[in-house]
């Protein structure tokens, strides 16, 4: 049965957002974040203190999705107060591996012996930073910084080898949130 579901989100004190051409804008100060939000059958106003996500028709898949929507804003919200951040840890029991942060991306050198370095993607509004064996990623969009964070991780996986015998490679301890 569909009938007409209205949401509204609180918008922190502080921080003004707008809705232009699908995309939400939310601003503090100097930090400013933007998400594309598109939810089909249903319209976004912002209005005063309030986002608000009306659908006139509906169903659970379409409650479902502007659930998920007011999740991004919140984290959106978040990020403009603090930024998020990911903590990695680089273990190498075989060989000593090299890491260093160079523009848009990491190099991973002498991994496992390797003589070709392996590289991980920086998103852009990522800050990283390498602290002896730590590796610490922070930004104010979530997205980006997960998607950094996991970039790194996957560039140094040890592909069809045993993981407890090869234990070389970097790894996420800790998350936005808490540890994993």
């Amino acid at each position: 049965m569909r009938k007409k579901y209205t949401l509204e989100i609180e918008v922190p004190e502080g921080i003004s957002c707008e809705f232009v051409d699908e995309t939400l804008k939310c601003k503090k100060g100097e930090k400013e974040l933007q998400k594309e939000i598109s939810i089909l059958g249903a319209s976004l106003k912002v209005e005063g203190n309030k986002i608000s996500i009306v659908c006139e028709k509906a169903n659970k898949k379409d409650i479902a999705i502007i659930k998920a929507n007011e999740g991004h804003i919140k984290n959106m919200f978040a990020g403009i107060e603090e930024d998020f951040v990911y903590e990695l840890e680089i273990c190498n029991v075989h060989f000593p591996m090299t890491v260093k942060a160079e523009g848009d991306k990491i190099t991973i050198s002498n991994f496992l012996g390797e003589k070709i370095d392996r590289v991980a993607k920086i998103i852009s509004g990522v800050e990283v930073e390498i602290k002896g064996s730590k590796i610490i990623v922070s930004g104010s969009d979530i997205e980006k910084t997960g998607q950094t964070a996991a970039n790194i991780e996957k560039a140094a996986k040890v592909p069809n080898k045993d993981r407890r015998i090869f234990q070389d490679g970097i790894f996420m301890t800790i998350k936005p949130g808490g540890a994993i």
